[in-house]
């Protein structure tokens, strides 16, 4: 999909003709086009029809947010959660022009993204991985334990990071975090932005987002989100891009019913992308100093990853403070890759010692999810407590397939590898592949009692069975179990603004990870532990936390190599410890600040170091300033810093990172009530850094880069 960006002028739309503007843009989509809904209060037919939308997901103009429901599936402010939840708000999004989740993330406490290629991620919280993305509380975890392609925030109102085993919200609890994203609703007013952004090495975005009630009596209301993005890359050879497109309806007949209805497809396209990254070191042990740019590549590679997804989410509310909410979600994700992968260790005087590994890769995966919940709060020795309970479901079909291309194994002079020549082959010598169905079932429920005015408890159970049918790579994956998980956590309120909690949650998921016979890890279980204080000062535009966490894993899924062009894994078992804190919000009228920090020990039963491809310590922070004596002006900086981090490469070699900083700079200024400049400075310092030390290659974070957006705003 590609558009061209022509320009708006500012016009005054008589109230009457929103929706006729608005439907022919949703309807206009073809077969990606759907929708979503929101709230709406009903008068009577005699009457005008006002539609209030809630949880709209507007820009607030804030860093935090206080409510969420992300980690309890009750609607609770951050102070009353039992738990550490970080929120990107799309305030901090904009500002930053964080329109990657990769961008995202990594500026989240506690959270490492770890770029192993340049279409392949992997993502971390205290240690573990990261395999629960969820869109508006639904979701199920990664198939592979990563994710394809760039994803776009464009479509998200904000982003909520709950760290820590979340069973309640998911069906497993995985003890690293859980990142839900809320989807941009339609409001009921017309509103409507656009915006074009020029960067570095000949990148050119732009957005657009228009949101209305599509009828006289404002019962229904629609949105639609669009992005396209493409360019160069600091990486030779490489030339990401990718579109987005989100559609969505809201019905509200009456105060009683909601229907919401959307659909969200995303095309990551990255020709010249890298499968694998750089060899780390020579032959004689001494590491290799490659340009930021150098990759594996060949000219002739390319990696598309398309993402399509359909959601229907239907909310009833009873009488008494009672609700129902069933949700619906059909996912698909595709790959086509053409694709080298280069091996071995390059001697440093004649660059020999590298092999050639081509083949064309194809996957598709299909997941249905079902959610069916009941909440609401009922009277129980004379004080209100509140209940929330449901079933869940999924399925989700896994077809890949890999065709082995001609020279398997041809030596690759490492000139030939950093400058891409290697010529592409037919891909006919051999095929394998997978074919394979998860199923999960969960029952959940969670209840808050008010135990006295000062003190809650929550108290949360789900059982979950799951089984895996079919093959991987020749290998039989049938399999199940059948697991019971509690939830427990206490909030104590020291003072009206201060609050001390603990919370207890057992671990159980079931994995899809490989080991090096081509079998399934079994499922990883373990425990996990958090306490700690919560604040909300300064009239509660300012929130303070501070927590400690335990977590023991056992069979925990780690990389431990690769055969042909299959990555394997084994089990381990690890005990992560550690301390987070983290300040949010408005520190006065003109500053807005989002800070964390991590430290971390995790080690192996015997007590030493585990996963030390992770790094112990993280800072990250932004924060904006308004300047009062130039209207319309605020700047902005951010810092992500990692500690140290290394890998044993084995025979002696062992791969280091040291500890930086990636620094960046924004300034935002309102040209007038309308429209507004923002410019952004990435990696002001032009550290030179690897990106990962998750696998044994890796290749170069992007050095200083810039751009400037032009924003408009109805």
């Amino acid at each position: 999909m590609k558009f061209t960006y022509h320009g708006m002028r500012q016009a005054r739309i008589p109230s009457g003709l929103h929706g006729r503007l608005l439907l022919p843009c949703l309807l206009g989509m073809g077969s990606w086009s759907a929708a979503s809904a929101t709230t709406v209060t009903s008068m009577d037919a005699a009457s005008p029809v006002e539609v209030v939308i809630t949880g709209a997901t507007q820009k607030t103009g804030s860093y935090a947010e206080r409510n969420s429901g992300s980690a309890t599936r009750l609607d609770l402010s951050l102070r009353e959660t039992p738990q550490s939840v970080s929120v990107l708000t799309r305030e901090r999004l904009d500002d930053f022009h964080l329109s990657s989740v990769n961008e995202a993330l990594a500026g989240t406490t506690g959270v490492t993204v770890e770029k192993v290629e340049s279409d392949r991620i992997y993502y971390t919280a205290r240690g573990y991985d990261i395999t629960n993305f969820q869109y508006d509380g639904l979701g199920i975890p990664f198939v592979f334990g990563n994710v394809y392609g760039d994803l776009d925030t464009a479509l998200y109102g904000r982003i909520d990071i709950v760290r820590g085993a979340n069973g309640l919200m998911s069906p497993t609890g995985n003890p690293s975090a859980t990142v839900n994203f809320i989807r941009k609703r339609p409001t009921n007013a017309l509103r409507a932005s656009a915006a074009l952004t020029l960067g570095s090495w000949n990148t050119r975005r732009i957005d657009a987002d228009i949101s209305s009630s599509l009828n006289d009596s404002n019962t229904v209301a629609g949105r639609v989100v669009l992005a396209h993005q493409e360019g160069d890359s600091y990486l030779s050879r490489y030339q990401p891009s990718k579109d987005v497109a989100y559609g969505v309806l809201e019905f509200r007949p009456d105060a009683q019913n909601r229907i919401s209805i959307g659909n969200v497809y995303q095309r990551s396209a990255g020709k010249g992308g890298m499968w694998g990254a750089l060899p780390l070191y020579f032959s004689d042990g001494s590491p290799v100093n490659f340009d930021v740019s150098a990759s594996t590549s060949a000219g002739w590679s390319r990696w598309v990853t398309d993402t399509q997804q359909t959601f229907i989410d239907y909310t009833h509310d009873f009488s008494g403070d009672w609700q129902t909410r069933f949700a619906y979600s059909d996912n698909t994700v595709s790959t086509d890759g053409r694709l080298l992968y280069v091996y071995g260790t390059p001697d440093r005087r004649s660059g020999s010692g590298l092999f050639s590994y081509p083949s064309l890769y194809d996957a598709h995966n299909h997941q249905q999810l079902l959610d069916w919940t009941i909440s609401g709060n009922f009277m129980l020795a004379g004080r209100r407590h509140d209940l929330a309970a449901g079933v869940s479901w999924s399925r989700s079909v896994l077809d890949d397939l890999s065709h082995y291309g001609r020279g398997i194994g041809t030596p690759m002079p490492l000139q030939t590898v950093l400058d891409g020549s290697y010529p592409m082959p037919a891909f006919d010598t051999s095929t394998d592949g997978s074919h394979y169905l998860d199923k999960r079932q969960t029952l959940y429920a969670v209840s808050r009692f008010n135990l006295r005015d000062d003190l809650k408890w929550l108290l949360g159970w789900n059982t979950t069975h799951a089984e895996s049918n079919g093959m991987a790579y020749g290998v039989s994956q049938n399999k199940s179990a059948t697991r019971s998980t509690p939830y427990t956590g206490l909030v104590y309120d020291l003072t009206p603004h201060w609050s001390a909690y603990a919370s207890y949650t057992g671990i159980f998921t079931p994995q899809n990870q490989t080991d090096i016979s081509g079998r399934m890890l079994a499922p990883l279980l373990g425990k996990a532990g958090e306490a700690g204080i919560k604040g909300e000062l300064l009239d509660k535009r300012l929130q303070v936390s501070a927590a400690v966490f335990s977590i023991r894993q056992d069979n925990a899924a780690e990389q431990a190599g690769m055969i042909a062009n299959r990555t394997y894994y084994r089990g381990i078992d690890t005990l992560s410890r550690g301390v987070e804190l983290e300040l949010n919000g408005q520190l006065s009228s003109n500053l807005q600040l989002s800070a964390g920090y991590t430290w971390m020990q995790l080690e192996n039963p015997d007590g030493s170091e585990a996963k030390t491809y992770l790094p112990r310590q993280l800072i990250r922070a932004a924060a904006s300033y308004r300047v009062s004596a130039v209207p319309g002006l605020r700047v902005g900086a951010g810092i992500n810093w990692q500690s140290a981090i290394w890998r044993d490469q084995g025979g002696g070699v062992v791969t280091r990172q040291s500890s930086y900083a990636r620094v960046d700079a924004m300034l935002h200024y309102d040209l007038d009530e309308r429209t507004s400049l923002t410019f952004n400075l990435s990696n002001l310092g032009n550290q030179k850094y690897l990106t990962s030390l998750y696998w044994s290659q890796a290749y170069y974070g992007a050095p200083r880069h810039a751009s400037v957006t032009l924003n408009w705003r109805y």
